[in-house]
């Protein structure tokens, strides 16, 4: 099999894998491999065991995540805005992915997520710094700290949509404001801001 039409099976069983995961959270590699259109020895030549195609998944994720923080935020000079911003872009993709978040705790675990985030909580730890040395944010916590809290704060959104207890279409806004308040940002300017954008 050539590289190219590889890397195309392995993307297919990837999408497929992540419909049928969402769908049916006990699917098996055989359900995989129907659904993709490829005998079981395909999938498990991508991946090992169903652990590694969740792993591969949530490596996905978290690449589509951090490539939304860091377009939410570009050329955004205000750092209440850029936070804003980057929220909302990472919300939703972390909505889309928000049921493997909750499948992979059990093979990938929450600290696998949390090493995977490392580099985009990096970035927010960067603009929250940015923020609290110009004022716009006010905390008691430094920048690093505040940076879990946010991370935290996401996860515990995902949980709460997944519960039924926060309605998915506002749950981005929702996001964004709390991430606001939680910097110090009056609760009015960051409602009224989360809103506006």
């Amino acid at each position: 099999m050539t590289s190219g039409r590889a890397d195309a099976n392995r993307r297919r069983i990837e999408q497929v894998a992540l419909t049928e995961l969402l769908r049916d959270p006990d699917a098996s590699m055989d359900q995989i491999a129907r659904a993709a259109g490829v005998v079981r020895r395909t999938v498990y030549g991508h991946f090992p065991s169903r652990d590694a195609l969740i792993a591969a998944l949530v490596d996905s994720a978290v690449e589509s995540v951090a490539r939304a923080h860091a377009s939410g935020r570009t050329g955004v000079d205000d750092p209440a805005e850029a936070l804003a911003r980057a929220t909302l872009a990472a919300w939703e993709i972390a909505d889309r992915y928000r049921l493997l978040v909750a499948l992979a705790q059990r093979s990938v675990t929450m600290e696998g997520i949390r090493e995977r985030l490392a580099p985009v909580r990096k970035e927010a730890t960067d603009l929250l710094q940015r923020g609290l040395d110009a004022g716009v944010f006010t905390s008691p916590l430094p920048a690093s700290a505040l940076a879990y809290v946010h991370e935290h704060v996401l996860f515990g959104l995902m949980e709460a949509v997944n519960a039924g207890t926060l309605a998915a279409e506002r749950a981005g806004r929702a996001a964004a404001a709390t991430m606001l308040i939680s910097a110090g940002v009056p609760a009015e300017r960051a409602t009224e801001l989360a809103q506006a954008l």
